[in-house]
């Protein structure tokens, strides 16, 4: 079943919302990274499995953030509805 123009609409903006989180989550990863904040890079660094470890470590993030950059997507729908009403 093709998907209509509105639904295609919707799904371009909360995946370009998703693009803007997952891109604060990697900037956010590797800050933390890169400052060793809490030890983090020591920690994962000098573990057994050193990949898995980052590998999960940047999912959560990814999973995190990309779901807090559709839901300010989301939510920010609210105020142009607003915005359009004749409060006279």
């Amino acid at each position: 079943m093709p998907l209509n123009h509105k639904e295609k609409e919707a799904l371009r903006f909360l995946g370009v919302h998703l693009v803007y989180g997952l891109a604060a989550g990697l900037t956010f990863g590797l800050a933390v990274l890169y400052t060793n904040l809490g030890n983090l890079r020591t920690l994962a660094l000098d573990s057994a499995q050193p990949v898995l470890v980052l590998v999960l470590f940047f999912f959560g993030l990814f999973v995190t953030f990309g779901s807090i950059g559709m839901g300010v997507g989301v939510m920010s729908l609210a105020k142009d509805d607003e915005r359009e009403r004749d409060w006279d």
